[in-house]
């Protein structure tokens, strides 16, 4: 009981640690990328940190699998590079003994990785896919930059403001360019308004300015000058509705509309509760490192089987959605594999460490006792 608290106790330390680290690398990649969608006019500033927010919860389960993962590896590797381990198995203990506290410590981070990845990751997404939609969806001249040419959502109209007022409604020396049905017509104006009509529809009134149209199939041009000019930029027939991809579907839609992509999107939400099970059971017999040569080469072998098991889930998830295999066939196959690799570098580990003798014991107590009064001298 000891033995497992302790353990315990620097698991918990340590994932605290890995996962502040990790986090605080992703929101900083996260804030740089979205920062820079807002100053190009992609989505609303005042979004930002909403978007952050949901995008965060995209990445969370991925987080805790990695923080699960390298945890353990960091622990037990410790434990081998200070000959705790020799100890540990010249006193008749099996490494076998170590899956049950490290399960202890994983649990919480298995069933919140199932929690996100089923509930809060689709939601997150759903959430994040609406407040796009809906920028995309406001009228297309509260999103103009002032001094900065900017694209409407239909890819039919370019707006131009030297500057804009406050609440974002009024705008002065306008250029408007619209191309549709074969003709292009430019509008400028010294000043204009947002207004919404009794059918709730939006439009862009322009005071004092001229339109030029012209006809390429007739070549024909034609000017003219006004007091004032209506522009429709929105209609309320369009609704937001948000991302219906499978991403944003609630778990319970997509057992509902079982497709090959509402499959493929399943098979994902699924292998990450059993990734960060496997990982972690992986990370006991993978941590094995001499003292006397580091723990690089370990490190970068696990990093690398990572890559490797996240990849195989990838391309399974690949697998059911071109059809090339059924949800039932692709979902256990990667996850087994893993398992087995587990059951054997298991075995490979109590057949090496079976034996020790009491010399070599000796050793590594001396070992330890140096280790400690160096800590303590230095201290």
């Amino acid at each position: 009981m000891i033995f497992q608290r302790a353990l315990r106790r620097e698991l918990i330390s340590t994932a605290g640690a890995v996962f502040t680290t990790l986090f605080t690398i992703i929101i900083t990649v996260m804030l740089i990328k979205i920062l820079g969608q807002a100053a190009g006019g992609q989505i609303a500033s005042q979004d930002v940190i909403a978007l952050i927010g949901f995008q965060s919860l995209n990445y969370l389960p991925i987080l805790l699998i990695l923080t699960g993962y390298i945890a353990v590896l960091l622990v037990v590797t410790r434990s081998y590079q200070d000959s705790e381990m020799v100890v540990w198995f010249a006193s008749g203990q099996s490494l076998v003994r170590w899956i049950r506290p490290v399960l202890m410590f994983g649990f919480p981070i298995i069933v919140l990785t199932a929690i996100l990845s089923f509930v809060a990751t689709p939601w997150a997404n759903n959430q994040s896919a609406q407040y796009r939609e809906r920028f995309e969806k406001r009228e297309d001249i509260s999103k103009v930059s002032p001094g900065k040419f900017q694209e409407s959502a239909a890819a039919n109209r370019i707006f131009f403001v030297e500057g804009v007022s406050g609440d974002s409604t009024k705008v002065r020396n306008v250029f408007v360019n619209t191309q549709q049905d074969g003709k292009n017509s430019v509008v400028v104006a010294k000043e204009g308004m947002v207004e919404l009509d009794k059918n709730g529809d939006k439009f862009l009134i322009l005071e004092k300015g001229r339109r030029y149209d012209s006809m390429e199939a007739q070549n024909e041009f034609r000017i003219m000058e006004f007091e004032r000019y209506g522009v429709l930029v929105s209609s309320a027939s369009q609704a937001v509705n948000g991302d219906r991809s499978a991403r944003a579907l609630p778990t319970a839609e997509l057992l509902k509309d079982q497709n090959n992509f509402n499959m493929g999107e399943l098979l994902w939400r699924l292998s990450l509760p059993f990734m960060a099970l496997c990982l972690m059971l992986l990370a006991i017999p993978l941590s094995f490192v001499n003292p006397r040569v580091g723990r690089s080469a370990s490190l970068m072998i696990a990093l690398l089987l990572y890559v490797v098991y996240s990849n195989v889930a990838s391309i399974f998830q690949a697998a059911v959605v071109q059809k090339r295999l059924s949800f039932g066939l692709a979902w256990w196959p990667m996850h087994l594999a893993v398992l087995i690799i587990i059951t054997l570098l298991f075995l490979w580990r109590l057949k090496v460490n079976g034996h020790y003798h009491p010399m070599v014991v000796w050793s590594a107590i001396k070992h330890a006792r140096l280790a400690k009064n160096k800590k303590s001298a230095a201290s």
